[in-house]
């Protein structure tokens, strides 16, 4: 237990911070549950899954809780993923 007033605080807002950080990576995972284990039925729902996944990435890369390369890595694998599971247009 910290004795000064301000490691105090400290505790206080990385308690906070911790707690904020945890419920975005949450959001993060639930959004890509889907892109991940199902194999959508047509182009259009699968874009949606996609457009979905990458706007959560990217509020968290504006809120700071993972960097701008993680988030373009992770919509990138997830883009290539859904590309493989789509039927192919000739």
């Amino acid at each position: 237990m910290p004795n000064i007033k301000s490691a105090e605080k400290r505790v206080r807002t990385a308690a906070k911070s911790r707690a904020r950080n945890r419920a975005i990576l949450s959001k993060i995972s639930t959004a890509r549950r889907p892109v991940i284990e199902s194999k959508p039925a047509d182009a259009a729902e699968a874009a949606k899954l996609l457009k979905t996944y990458s706007s959560t990435l990217d509020k968290a890369v504006k809120q700071g809780v993972i960097k701008r390369n993680t988030a373009n890595r992770r919509k990138a694998r997830a883009a290539k993923r859904l590309a493989a599971v789509e039927p192919k247009q000739a």
